[in-house]
């Protein structure tokens, strides 16, 4: 199973690829979407336009009855879609939401029963910290993917996503496989990006380019790779699945090598 997290400013379009790549990448692969965002809305166009309960919704509502059934929903693209949900607005913490319901996907067995190839977790990513660090932080994701365009604060956002993740790679927790840059078009956003990530250390990954068709995907709940399938746009988003899969790859065998090197050194 390969677990990626994508992260990102609030804002960029995180979802939006987020859903875009789930689709892309179930072309050939089980995969599993968890939305970690107290809004709730990560999943949604992958479900026609609407928002399924989240996790913390049915926890309130039922308590230890909760089952797998109330909280994981299929798409009709073959997408199981989770969304962890929040506190009620201004009472309560955010972070402690999502440890809540990761918790509660691990009481109840979800990775074990649907036995997705790929887990995508879709973080906010402005407040790396709490609950949005543990798919960094406690082993749930393996691979993050931060999502930025050539403006200024995103890629600050993007910098600060990073900076988070080698505060744990030390620890054997989650690697940051490269910048995915979802274009606004600004002026010289391809070398404003490309120099940003060589100072992170970072490739970028794969960019998507504007287009019309995202924006009225979305007008109908749907992602631009299911509406418009022969479009650009929707081998933009191919490619981004190709590239995540090859990256994953990469730094599998690298994260081998290193270990047998360690290990031939021992002896």
């Amino acid at each position: 199973m390969k677990s990626i997290a994508i992260y990102g400013k609030g804002g960029i379009g995180k979802s939006t690829t987020t859903c875009s790549l789930a689709i892309a990448l179930a072309e050939n692969y089980k995969v599993i979407q968890i939305g970690c965002d107290p809004k709730s809305d990560s999943t949604k166009n992958l479900m026609n336009g609407k928002k399924i309960p989240s996790v913390l919704d049915m926890i309130r509502k039922k308590g230890n009855d909760v089952v797998l059934e109330d909280i994981v929903y299929k798409s009709e693209s073959g997408i199981y879609c989770v969304e962890s949900g929040g506190p009620t607005p201004g009472i309560g913490c955010a972070g402690l939401g999502i440890i809540q319901a990761f918790k509660k996907l691990e009481e109840l067995k979800a990775f074990e029963i649907y036995k997705p190839d790929i887990v995508l977790y879709d973080v906010l990513g402005d407040v790396v910290c709490g609950g949005f660090a543990m798919p960094i932080r406690d082993g749930y994701a393996d691979n993050i993917f931060i999502v930025t365009s050539g403006e200024m604060m995103a890629l600050y956002a993007a910098d600060n996503i990073k900076r988070a993740v080698d505060n744990f790679v030390g620890r054997g927790y989650a690697r940051c496989g490269g910048l995915i840059l979802n274009s606004r078009n600004v002026p010289d956003e391809d070398m404003v990006v490309k120099k940003a990530a060589g100072e992170m250390g970072l490739d970028v990954l794969a960019k998507i380019r504007r287009s019309d068709y995202v924006q009225k995907a979305e007008d109908e709940g749907k992602t631009a790779i299911e509406m418009f399938p022969n479009s650009d746009i929707a081998d933009d988003y191919r490619n981004l699945a190709r590239k995540i899969i090859e990256k994953i790859e990469e730094m599998e065998k690298n994260k081998i090598e290193k270990k047998d090197k360690k290990i031939a050194r021992r002896i």
